[in-house]
């Protein structure tokens, strides 16, 4: 049942119980690729199923996120509440996300038992896109307007947090060993849904007559593939701009990678909230412009980092850049369509994003044999797509 909660254009409680599911999210999918490569090779397959296994996973994802999205928007409508899909499928990943590591430590590699391992890895990420939609897309309640940014940055927060464990805190999370490290992740999933539920998961804020007076229009086609451009622009500059940076990183002795590499991270935590407050004052579209300026110049100024210091630099940069625009991503997606469809909005962001993940896959499938240039450009270019892409939609708002 929707609650209505006057006098305030942010329902912080809420806001955070959905970041905690955002940072568990994060954190479930940064132990899942730690370990996904070595589970597998334990049961005889090789480097190239691993490949196949990750592109199928986002192949399905395309499609997944928008449906699941859209099955939200119906289970909202017809019962009043998403949270009975978000439940069930934090339960279902849950479960399997413990069966990936109990077949491993139980199961012989040999007969059906070494083929279920495949077919649960890629069950568990099917089931993570069945709630990821639907649950972000909530952030349509708890917040609106010129609010969104601000309370999103609090998502950005634990998201980055969590998303920091691979590079600094990836040889401690090995070190636990899969039953240690899939139960944590586990459990957290679940505390951050039992959080979520506790804190009225259907409240909404009270906003303007004027932001619900189209909550029941039409889905527009150009909005949803604007959406899904936006997507796809961020998947592809932020792995291609990951896997290039390290890249120049090596070339700089007696540097610290994986710590630089922790630094964008660290920054994007630290300044979402202000970056946040900044897309408040001067508007979503506007912070996110800005965003991808700046990434687009310190990826172009890449070829001048030789030295520790410029090394840092770069790294602040990057990640106060990718906090505009992470902070702005949900709430242009949520802005792009009617109220009653923030399910199938968010889901298209993100199959934009899964797109990109193949693209990426199936093109850098051997980074190293790619220069970092080539690597740089063509994360411009992802930049400059959606950059393109979020300035087009203003054009929509006349």
């Amino acid at each position: 049942m929707t609650t209505t909660l006057p006098q305030s254009r942010i329902l912080w409680p809420q806001v955070f119980a959905l970041a905690m599911v955002q940072g568990a999210i994060v954190l479930s999918w940064v132990i899942y690729n730690l370990y996904l490569g070595d589970l597998l090779k334990q049961f005889g397959f090789s480097a190239g199923f691993v490949f196949s296994i990750i592109l199928l996973e986002n192949s399905l994802a395309i499609v997944m996120e928008p449906l699941m999205g859209r099955f939200s928007d119906q289970t909202q409508r017809w019962f009043g509440s998403r949270f009975p899909f978000i439940a069930g499928g934090v339960i279902l990943a849950s479960f399997l996300l413990i069966a990936i590591p109990t077949i491993v430590i139980f199961g012989q590699p040999i007969g059906l038992i070494r083929w279920l391992l495949p077919i649960v890895v890629v069950a568990w990420a099917l089931s993570m896109t069945l709630f990821r939609s639907p649950a972000l897309s909530l952030m349509g309640r708890y917040a609106y307007g010129s609010g969104l940014p601000q309370a999103v940055s609090l998502l950005t927060v634990m998201g980055a947090l969590a998303g920091a464990m691979g590079p600094l805190a990836n040889q401690f999370i090995l070190s636990l060993g899969p039953a240690i490290a899939f139960g944590v992740a586990s459990i957290v999933l679940l505390g951050s849904a039992a959080l979520l539920r506790s804190v009225q998961p259907e409240a909404q804020v009270e906003a303007p007559s004027l932001s619900l007076s189209n909550a029941k229009s039409r889905l527009s086609v150009i909005r949803l593939i604007l959406i899904f451009i936006v997507g796809w622009g961020f998947g592809m500059g932020f792995r291609l701009q990951m896997f290039a940076f390290p890249k120049i990183l090596a070339e700089i002795p007696g540097l610290d990678v994986k710590l630089i590499l922790g630094a964008i991270f660290v920054t994007i935590a630290l300044t979402a909230i202000p970056t946040g407050a900044v897309a408040r004052r001067i508007g979503n579209r506007s912070a996110m412009t800005i965003g991808f300026s700046g990434m687009i110049v310190t990826l172009a100024l890449m070829s001048f980092v030789h030295q520790t210091i410029a090394a840092v630099v770069a790294a602040i940069s990057l990640g106060t850049c990718l906090s505009l625009v992470n902070n702005g991503t949900l709430p242009f997606a949520l802005s792009m369509v009617p109220t009653d469809k923030a399910g199938v909005g968010t889901g298209m962001f993100f199959s934009g994003g899964a797109l990109a993940a193949n693209l990426f896959g199936s093109l850098f499938k051997e980074t190293d044999t790619f220069a970092p240039s080539i690597l740089l450009l063509t994360a411009i270019i992802g930049w400059f797509v959606a950059m393109v892409a979020v300035g087009s939609s203003r054009k929509l708002e006349a």
